[in-house]
C-alpha cells in the first residue's frame, strides 16, 4: 500500500495518520478533496450521451441484452409516446365549440382566402360573414379585392393547408395548429434529451408542455402564435444539432497524446475548420418562417446569432485557441451570418409568392410606374416594401384599448389570461342542469403551478448561467428572452399575454432542468436520489393535476357557475 493510501485510510478509521503526507494532493485528500481524475477535452467539447440505464427494466423481468435494447429504444420511444399523450389530448374534440374564437374571425378566413386567391381578399363585416361561413348551407363571401393584412403570409398558408384537407370548418382551420402543438411538443423531448444528454429530463420537458394550459389552448385554436412558437423551436433544435457537430469536428482535429486522450492545442484552436454546416442554414430556413408568420420572429433571429456565435467562442477556447474572440471574428462569425441571414430573407420573400404573382394583391402595384432614388429596385419588391413599412405603421400606432390586454411585466405570473369564448347558459340549455346557471369558457391561461415554478426555475437558471458559467441555462434564457423581452419596447401597445407561447417551450426546460438539479448529481448517494425523485415526481404530478382541474375552461366544457368561479383564483381572471 502506497503511503498516501496508507494515511486517508487511517483518517478515515479516526486513527492519527504516522506519517505526514507526502505532496500538497495528499494532504487535500485528507480533507476530502480526491483531484479530478484526467479527462478528455474531446469530452468537454462534445459530452457523450450516457449509457442507457437498464435497472429499471431488469426490475420488470427483463434480461441484460433484452432490457438495454428497450432502454436505448427510449430515446425515441419515450418522446414518441409523450407527443401521442399530447396529441390526444390536443384532437380530442377540436371542432368544439362550432363556432368562430376570438381573431379566428381573421386568420381563419385569411387563411382560405390564400388557398383560393394566392393573397388576402376582402370579406364583409365579421358579424355577417361568420355566421354565413357557419350556416348550413355553407356561404362563402370572399371578394378577390385585396385587403390589408397585420401579419405576413406564412402562419396562414399553414392554417390554409388544414382547410384544405378538411374544408373552410372549426375543425379544420384548427387542424394543423393542433399538429404543430403536438409536433412540438416530440421536438421539446427531443431537444431536452440533447441538451442535458438524459431522456428522462427530454421526456419531463415534452411532459410539461404537454400540459400547459397556453400551449394547450393555443394549440386548439386558429391563430399565430403557436405558428411562430413551432417554427422558432425547430430553429433552437438545428442550432443544437450544429453545436454539437461543429464541435465534434474540432474535437477530430485535435492531436492525441499520451494514453489516447487528446489535448487542448492553440494552433488547432485558432486556424481548425468547422466544415459545412447544413443545420445552420435549416435553422435560418425556420426562422424566415418564423418571421414570416409574425414580425417578432425577427427579434428571435438576432438572439439567436449572438447565441451560435458565443458558442462557437466557447468551442474554440477549449479548443485552445489564444484569443478566441479574435479567432471566431475571423473564421466563423462571417459564415455564420452567411448561414442564416440571407436564409432567412429568401424564405421570407418567397413565402409572399402569391401575393407576388397576383394582379390584386393589396398594393401589389403600387411602384409601377414610379421614379426615384430607389427606382433600380424591381418595382415589385419596392411595393412589398412600401406595404410591409405601412405594416409597422399600424402594428406599433395600434394604440385601441381592449378588455384583455396586458403588460409584459404580468406575463410570467399570468396576471392578464385572455378569454378566447365566453358563454352563460342557463338551465336546460347546453347541457347546463345547475340551478344557479353555467359557464363555458376557454381561457388562454398557463397551468399556474407550472408558471409559477418556472419563475422560480428561471432564478435557478440565472444563478447557473451567471456564477457556475453553465451553458445550457445561457441557452435556455437566450431563447426564453428572445421571445419574451422585446415586447417591453412595446408596453404603450395593445399585446395579450397569449403571445407568451412563444416562450413556453424554454419555460418547460427551465423547469426540467431545475427538477434535474433536485433529482441530485450523478455521483449522488441513494437516498438523496430517492429524495430528490419523490420531490421532483410530486411537482410534476401537483403540475399535471393543476391542468385537469383547469381543463373544463381550457376546453369551452359546461360547468355550473360556481365551478367555473372557483377555477378565477385571481380576481384578474375574471
Amino acid at each position: 500500500m502506497k503511503s498516501s493510501d496508507a494515511t486517508r485510510s487511517q483518517v478515515l478509521d479516526g486513527i492519527r495518520p504516522t506519517t505526514a503526507p507526502s505532496n500538497w494532493r495528499d494532504r487535500l485528500r485528507l480533507f476530502g478533496y480526491a483531484g479530478c481524475p484526467r479527462t478528455d477535452i474531446r469530452e468537454r467539447l462534445v459530452p457523450p450521451f450516457p449509457k442507457p440505464g437498464t435497472r429499471v427494466w431488469e426490475l420488470m423481468g427483463l434480461s441484460p441484452t433484452p432490457a438495454y435494447r428497450v432502454a436505448k429504444a427510449m430515446g425515441w420511444l419515450g418522446p414518441v409516446l409523450v407527443a401521442v399523450l399530447a396529441g390526444a389530448i390536443r384532437f380530442w374534440r377540436l371542432g368544439h365549440p362550432r363556432n368562430i374564437v376570438f381573431d379566428e374571425t381573421y386568420y381563419a378566413k385569411d387563411a382560405w382566402s390564400l388557398l383560393r386567391l394566392g393573397y388576402e381578399g376582402t370579406w364583409p363585416d365579421r358579424k355577417i360573414a361568420d355566421p354565413q361561413i357557419l350556416a348550413h348551407p355553407q356561404v362563402i363571401p370572399l371578394s378577390d379585392t385585396g385587403a390589408f393584412v397585420a401579419h405576413p403570409p406564412t402562419g396562414k398558408w399553414v392554417i390554409a393547408l388544414g382547410e384544405w384537407m378538411l374544408g373552410l370548418n372549426p375543425f379544420g382551420w384548427r387542424f394543423m395548429t393542433a399538429a404543430l402543438g403536438t409536433l412540438s411538443v416530440l421536438m421539446l423531448c427531443r431537444i431536452g434529451r440533447r441538451l442535458f444528454r438524459s431522456t428522462v429530463l427530454g421526456c419531463m420537458a415534452g411532459a410539461l408542455m404537454a400540459v400547459d394550459g397556453l400551449h394547450f389552448v393555443m394549440s386548439r385554436a386558429a391563430l399565430l402564435d403557436l405558428v411562430v412558437m413551432f417554427f422558432v423551436l425547430a430553429a433552437f433544435g438545428c442550432l443544437l444539432i450544429d453545436r454539437d457537430s461543429a464541435r465534434a469536428r474540432l474535437a477530430a482535429a485535435l492531436p492525441v497524446g499520451e494514453g489516447g486522450h487528446a489535448r487542448p492545442d492553440q494552433d488547432t484552436g485558432d486556424h481548425a475548420g468547422t466544415g459545412v454546416r447544413p443545420w445552420r442554414l435549416t435553422a435560418g430556413l425556420f426562422l424566415g418562417l418564423a418571421a414570416s408568420t409574425k414580425w417578432n420572429g425577427l427579434y428571435v433571429l438576432a438572439f439567436f446569432m449572438v447565441l451560435t456565435v458565443l458558442w462557437d467562442v466557447g468551442a474554440r477556447r477549449v479548443a485552445g485557441a489564444r484569443h478566441p474572440y479574435r479567432t471566431v471574428l475571423r473564421r466563423d462569425l462571417g459564415w455564420s451570418v452567411l448561414s442564416v441571414v440571407p436564409v432567412a430573407v429568401v424564405t421570407y420573400l418567397a413565402t409572399w409568392t402569391g401575393w407576388f404573382l397576383s394582379d390584386n394583391g393589396y398594393g401589389r402595384h403600387w411602384a409601377d410606374g414610379r421614379g426615384g432614388t430607389w427606382s433600380w429596385i424591381p418595382a415589385p419588391l419596392r411595393s412589398l416594401w412600401h406595404y410591409e413599412y405601412g405594416v409597422y405603421q399600424f402594428n406599433v400606432g395600434l394604440h385601441t384599448w381592449h378588455r384583455y390586454e396586458s403588460n409584459p411585466w404580468s406575463w410570467l405570473v399570468l396576471g392578464r389570461p385572455v378569454a378566447f369564448s365566453y358563454q352563460s347558459p342557463k338551465p336546460g340549455q347546453d347541457g347546463c342542469h345547475a340551478a344557479s346557471g353555467c359557464s363555458q369558457e376557454i381561457l388562454a391561461l398557463g397551468t399556474p403551478l407550472l408558471w409559477w415554478s418556472a419563475c422560480c426555475a428561471l432564478v435557478y437558471l440565472l444563478y447557473r448561467w451567471a456564477l457556475r458559467r453553465d451553458w445550457r441555462a445561457g441557452a435556455i434564457l437566450c431563447a426564453a428572452g428572445a421571445g419574451y423581452l422585446p415586447w417591453f419596447l412595446y408596453q404603450d401597445r395593445t399585446i395579450f399575454s397569449f403571445y407568451a407561447v412563444v416562450f413556453v417551450p424554454y419555460l418547460c426546460l427551465a423547469v426540467a432542468m431545475m427538477l434535474g438539479a433536485l433529482l441530485g448529481p450523478p455521483g449522488a448517494t441513494e437516498k438523496r436520489r430517492i429524495r430528490g425523485a419523490v420531490a421532483a415526481s410530486a411537482l410534476v404530478l401537483l403540475i399535471a393535476w393543476n391542468f385537469i382541474y383547469f381543463l373544463p375552461i381550457y376546453t369551452g366544457q359546461t360547468i355550473p357557475y360556481p365551478s367555473w368561479h372557483a377555477r378565477m383564483w385571481l380576481d384578474t381572471w375574471v
